[in-house]
């Protein structure tokens, strides 16, 4: 497949087969990925691929946060939150977490971030080519102190995104995009 039919093609795809994705095509995903532009080469980026039982660190952590941000509801509901968040959670066959230095200089924070998402918009076609279904994901619960300790993640570090990965359960259509003409501003 060409490029141009990746990018195009590439959707954030959230129901999965019951089958694990070896480490293995991850690493070797990430290995390509990362020849991203990345800026006076700062490389800030590193990554934690959770799999398995270790799921469960994350699958507690997004428990506990979707139960918290469903406190106007009665107990039972909030509990049900919870518990559909944890089953979304164990659902997902790989997840890998991309994380950065947060450098004190504004400018090169923000240029190290756009350095990640390059990474991980290269990892989401490398996928892509692969087989591979992925979406891209941020939750609250990746700032809690359960989450971060359990994954390893110290202070000065952001979590910048969760990246799902399976083998996709069924395949969706893309939606379209507004045409370009209407986002674009020449300036001759």
């Amino acid at each position: 497949m060409d490029l141009t039919a990746l990018i195009r093609n590439r959707r954030s795809v959230q129901l999965y087969e019951d089958r694990a994705v070896p480490a293995a095509v991850i690493e070797e995903l990430l290995e390509t990925a990362v020849w991203a532009p990345n800026h006076h080469l700062t490389q800030p980026w590193r990554f934690v691929l959770v799999q398995g039982e270790g799921r469960r660190i994350i699958a507690e952590a997004r428990r506990v946060w979707a139960e918290a941000e469903a406190a106007g509801l009665d107990a039972e509901r909030r509990q049900q939150r919870g518990e559909q968040a944890y089953a979304k959670t164990m659902a997902v066959p790989a997840i890998l977490v991309a994380v950065m230095k947060e450098d004190p200089q504004l400018v090169v924070r923000d240029e190290d971030l756009v350095a990640t998402a390059c990474v991980i918009q290269n990892f989401l076609l490398l996928a892509e080519e692969r087989g591979l279904a992925t979406a891209v994901k941020s939750y609250g619960a990746a700032h809690h102190a359960p989450f971060r300790q359990g994954l390893g993640i110290a202070p000065g570090e952001r979590v910048v995104v969760e990246v799902q990965i399976g083998y996709p359960a069924r395949t969706q259509q893309g939606v379209p995009r507004v045409p370009i003409r209407e986002r674009l501003r020449i300036v001759e």
